[in-house]
C-alpha cells in the first residue's frame, strides 16, 4: 500500500457552548442586586434598551419583535400539601402587582403561626453587632477582683486588636501604667478569662492554649502539641505523635480538635458594620392559608426594548452595515431580555419547590426543617441538579421568620442515607440542642455527653462530637463556659 496524503470527510456530534448560553448560565448565579449592575452595563451598551415600563403605543406591531408578555412569566405551580388534595401555590411575578390576587385556592393544610426555635436568619446576624471592645469590657467587671484589677484590665483591653491579640506586652503596660508587673499579669489572667475564649493572648499558640483549657481540654498531650506548632507547618506528624506520646486515634482527634479553635478569636466581632442583605424572593401568607412568592421587584429594574427609537434607527439605515450593525443589537436586546424572563421564572420556580418541601418551616420553625438535597428539588421540577445549584447562589429569601440564604434550607439528615436522604435535619438537631441548653438548670449544666444522652433518647443518635459541633456551630459555649457566664450573672 502506497503512502501519501489524503483528505477524508467526517461527521461528528458536539456540543457547543455558545456565548450567549454562557450568559445565561452566568445569569443564574446572580443576585438581584448583580442583576441590576449586569442591566446598568447593558443599558449603557446597547441603545435599543432602556429601563421603564413596556410601551404598547404606535406602531406596526409587525415592525418589531415584542418581548415576553407582561403574564407570561406568572406561574400557577400544582404542590401537594400534607396529604390532601393538590392545591395551586400561587407565585407572583416581577411585573405583576404582589397585591393582586393571582389564585383562588389553598396549599399546604393550616397550621399555628406560633414562632418556636429559629435558625439564625440573615437579620439576626448582621443587627446589632457590638464591636470587640464593648463585649469584653461588659464583662469585666464582675470578673475583676478590684476596681484597680477592673482598670487595668480595661487598659488591656484598649491595647487588643481586632484579631483579637494584645499589642503590648506585661513590662510595656506596667511602664506606662506605673504599676507592678504582677498585677498586670493578673489583670490580664482576667481578661484570658472573658468571652471568646484566646482573646487577650500574645501569640498563637497562647490563643489556642486558652482555648483549648476553655474547653477543658489542655492535658500535657495537647501542651506539647501546641508548644510545637511548627512542627504542624512542617508536617512532621509522626515526630509529633511520639512527643505527644498517643496512638494515631488519639493524636487524630487532638489534631481534629485544635482545628476547630479560631485562631483569630475577635474576628467574629469586628469593628466594620456589615453590608446589609437585600432578599431577592419574597414570601408571604395568603388569605387562603397558602404561599405567595414573588422576586423582590425593588432591586429588580425592568429591561425593555425602545420601540420608537429603533424604528426612528431603521429609518435612517440605508447602507447594509449599518443595517446588520440594527439588527444585531435588536437581537442582543430581544435575547438579553428573555434570558431575564426566563431567570425569573426559573428562581420563581425553584423557590416555590423550596417552600413546599419546607412548609413546615415556615409555618412553625426550624424544629420542621426536614433534611432536602439539591437533586431532591431539580428532580421535582425537572431541572439539571446544577441549574438549582446555580439559581440558589447569592439568593436570599425573606418571609415573617427573617431572611435566609437558599441554601440554608438545603441541609443534610442526621442518620440519612448515602445519598443524604432521610434522617433529621441537622438545622432541626441544632435547634433541639439549643432549646436544651436554654432551658438547662443553672445548677445543672448539661455537658456534650449528657446532651448525646437525651439526644438519643428522642431519636436522635449522634456522637459526641457531633453535638459539640452543632453547639460551637451556633456560637454556644462549652458546659464550663456556660457555667462560668451564668455563674457572673448571678454576681451582676
Amino acid at each position: 500500500m502506497a503512502l501519501g496524503p489524503r483528505l477524508d470527510l467526517r461527521q461528528s456530534q458536539s456540543l457547543v457552548m455558545t456565548p450567549q448560553l454562557q450568559q445565561a448560565i452566568k445569569l443564574l448565579a446572580l443576585s438581584n442586586l448583580e442583576i441590576e449592575a449586569f442591566i446598568g452595563e447593558a443599558l449603557e451598551s446597547n441603545p435599543l434598551l432602556e429601563a421603564g415600563e413596556v410601551s404598547r403605543e404606535a406602531g406596526n406591531p409587525d415592525d418589531i419583535p415584542e418581548g415576553p408578555r407582561e403574564d407570561a412569566s406568572a406561574d400557577t405551580l400544582m404542590a401537594a400539601g400534607n396529604g390532601e388534595t393538590d392545591r395551586p401555590l400561587d407565585i407572583a411575578a416581577e411585573t405583576l402587582d404582589r397585591d393582586r390576587d393571582t389564585g383562588d385556592g389553598e396549599w399546604g393544610s393550616g397550621g399555628s403561626q406560633s414562632i418556636g426555635a429559629e435558625g439564625p436568619s440573615i437579620d439576626e446576624r448582621g443587627g446589632g453587632a457590638i464591636s470587640l471592645a464593648d463585649h469584653l469590657n461588659a464583662q469585666v467587671g464582675p470578673a475583676a477582683g478590684d476596681t484597680r484589677e477592673e482598670f487595668i484590665a480595661r487598659y488591656l483591653i484598649g491595647q487588643i486588636d481586632d484579631a483579637g491579640y494584645l499589642t503590648m506586652n506585661e513590662h510595656e503596660v506596667a511602664l506606662e501604667l506605673d504599676v507592678p508587673v504582677p498585677e498586670v499579669e493578673r489583670a490580664l489572667a482576667v481578661v484570658h478569662s472573658l468571652e471568646p475564649a484566646g482573646v487577650g493572648a500574645r501569640n498563637l499558640a497562647e490563643c489556642l492554649a486558652l482555648q483549648a483549657r476553655d474547653a477543658d481540654r489542655y492535658d500535657p498531650c495537647m501542651a506539647r502539641l501546641i508548644d510545637n506548632l511548627d512542627l504542624i507547618a512542617k508536617g512532621a506528624f509522626e515526630q509529633l505523635r511520639r512527643m505527644c506520646d498517643v496512638d494515631d486515634e488519639d493524636f487524630s482527634d487532638m489534631l481534629a480538635e485544635l482545628r476547630t479553635y479560631d485562631p483569630r478569636p475577635g474576628l467574629q466581632f469586628g469593628s466594620s458594620e456589615g453590608s446589609a442583605v437585600v432578599p431577592d424572593v419574597l414570601i408571604e401568607q395568603d388569605l387562603s392559608d397558602g404561599w405567595k412568592i414573588s422576586l423582590n421587584e425593588a432591586t429588580l429594574p425592568r429591561l425593555v426594548v425602545n420601540r420608537n427609537y429603533y424604528l426612528e434607527l431603521r429609518k435612517g439605515s440605508t447602507d447594509k452595515e449599518s443595517k446588520a450593525w440594527l439588527q444585531e443589537r435588536l437581537g442582543d436586546a430581544n435575547w438579553l431580555i428573555k434570558a431575564l424572563d426566563q431567570r425569573q421564572k426559573t428562581i420563581l420556580k425553584v423557590s416555590a419547590e423550596i417552600v413546599k418541601q419546607q412548609d413546615g418551616f415556615f409555618r412553625r420553625g426550624v424544629s420542621e426543617l426536614r433534611p432536602l438535597t439539591l437533586r431532591t428539588v431539580a428532580e421535582a421540577i425537572e431541572m439539571h441538579e446544577s441549574t438549582v445549584s446555580r439559581v440558589t447562589s447569592n439568593k436570599y429569601l425573606h418571609c415573617d421568620r427573617g431572611t435566609f440564604e437558599l441554601k440554608y434550607f438545603f441541609t443534610s439528615g442526621v442518620g440519612a442515607d448515602a445519598d443524604g436522604e432521610g434522617g433529621a435535619s441537622s438545622e432541626a438537631v441544632k435547634a433541639r440542642i439549643k432549646g436544651m441548653i436554654d432551658a438547662e438548670d443553672p445548677g445543672k449544666i448539661l455537658s456534650d455527653d449528657k446532651l448525646v444522652e437525651l439526644l438519643k433518647a428522642e431519636g436522635f443518635d449522634l456522637a459526641r462530637r457531633t453535638v459539640a459541633k452543632y453547639r460551637e456551630a451556633m456560637g454556644i459555649g462549652s458546659s464550663v463556659q456556660r457555667r462560668r457566664q451564668k455563674k457572673m450573672a448571678g454576681i451582676r
